[in-house]
């Protein structure tokens, strides 16, 4: 693996050459595929910034760039649970987060979880956050349109998995 310059052109081909292998290291250290994407591109940007102009073979700078960046986004992401605990303790809304013992309610609570994700986001916001479609849209940075597509598209997915069980 030799070093690209700092043209375009030879970063392209040097991604193109590189970028399965390092897509499977940065898979490696992730929880999830999307982990995975995000400490690629930020594993590639810190070695683009600040090692690329090191002598020899990149092969090294770039995995320890990626390691540096899965470290990282797991610490952020452990950080970011931490919060959301203290605050619901704070708020006492403990059982918030966690299904209820109803049986129907846990049964909604699982159906949300296997939504796609942008659906469930507003899923969440709307409903169980008191937004309305113009905040989630400011909250998820989309039109209010799309949060309330998002939110129809929702409650058909709900129909559809939870339908049977509570006829």
């Amino acid at each position: 693996m030799t070093a690209p310059s700092s043209e375009p052109a030879d970063w392209a081909a040097w991604l193109a050459e590189n970028g399965p292998r390092l897509r499977l290291v940065a898979r490696s250290f992730a929880r999830s595929d999307a982990d995975a994407d995000d400490i690629l591109q930020e594993g590639l940007v810190r070695y683009w910034r600040h090692q690329r102009h090191l002598p020899g073979e990149p092969n090294a700078l770039v995995v320890t760039s990626l390691r540096r960046a899965a470290l990282d986004l797991a610490r952020q992401s452990d950080r970011r649970v931490r919060r959301e605990q203290a605050v619901a303790a704070d708020a006492d809304l403990v059982g918030w987060f966690e299904p209820p013992a109803d049986e129907r309610h846990a049964l909604l609570a699982k159906a949300v979880q296997t939504l796609p994700e942008d659906q469930r986001q507003v899923v969440v916001l709307h409903q169980w956050g008191g937004l309305t479609f113009d905040q989630v849209g400011e909250q998820l940075e989309i039109s209010p349109n799309t949060a309330a597509s998002r939110w129809r598209y929702a409650l058909q997915n709900l129909k559809k998995t939870l339908g049977p069980l509570l006829a």
